[in-house]
């Protein structure tokens, strides 16, 4: 079951990377947003469940709310994009959010 939810987590954050991307990319059409918000869901779905599964250790679950402060940066830049608004500080804090949420997942960083 672990197996499962760590796959769908896994090829969700990628998927929602992309997304985000394209979003960004192409701000005028309404397809990607709404695939983005589908997917954000996928991965918090997703990674509460492998949380209870794994009894929730701190390490995943400060990953957790990392990783939900992304997700508000994301909607961030795309709303200050949409209305024409500078994103390069949400930008800087979606990157650095990014390399510790992956970090934190493959390991690198744990205490």
């Amino acid at each position: 079951m672990f197996n499962m939810f760590y796959q769908m987590h896994t090829g969700s954050w990628l998927i929602t990377i992309i997304l985000f991307i394209l979003s960004f990319l192409f701000q005028g059409q309404k397809v990607t947003p709404m695939l983005l918000r589908l997917f954000y869901l996928i991965m918090l779905v997703s990674g509460i469940s492998m949380l209870f599964i794994l009894e929730f250790p701190l390490a995943f679950i400060i990953k957790g709310l990392l990783a939900v402060v992304m997700i508000g940066s994301m909607e961030m830049i795309l709303g200050r994009k949409r209305r024409g608004e500078k994103t390069m500080p949400l930008w800087l804090v979606f990157v650095v959010l990014l390399a510790i949420v992956v970090l934190m997942g493959f390991n690198v960083i744990s205490f």
